[in-house]
């Protein structure tokens, strides 16, 4: 197989997958703010919770559920800064694994990357990040 990457670029383009599949993993993970709450430990990112309280009508009483998932629709999230924040940390997720795939393809085609193409795409992850 050919390469349009350089050592450095090979580096580069390795280093780029590990840090964005660790952006991803930790957007996608609800452990962005631990505490508690009724005695029950708590967690939430910007788009999924754990353990988070519900109104139970029946028993006229505030009870927890202890499981975690996401927010029902875009609107349920807490916050408009937490809203923005998913939007923004979503799009830099997806900047930077698509950069990481692409060089990682450089690694396995020539004439891929260009000299400007990775210049490109590093600002990309420089916005992305």
């Amino acid at each position: 197989m050919a390469s349009s990457l350089t050592c450095a670029g090979v580096v580069w383009a390795f280093l780029s997958f590990l840090c964005a599949a660790a952006s991803c993993v930790g957007f996608f993970m609800p452990y962005w703010l631990l505490g508690s709450q009724l005695e029950k430990s708590v967690s939430f990112g910007t788009f999924r919770r754990c353990s988070y309280p519900v109104r139970d009508e029946s028993r006229q009483m505030t009870v927890m559920v202890e499981q975690c998932g996401r927010y029902a629709s875009f609107q349920a999230i807490p916050s408009a800064e937490w809203r923005i924040c998913t939007v923004v940390t979503g799009l830099g997720c997806g900047l930077l694994l698509l950069v990481a795939l692409t060089a990682l393809m450089g690694c396995c085609v020539s004439e891929l990357i260009s000299r400007t193409v990775g210049r490109v795409a590093g600002g990309i992850q420089f916005l992305g990040g």
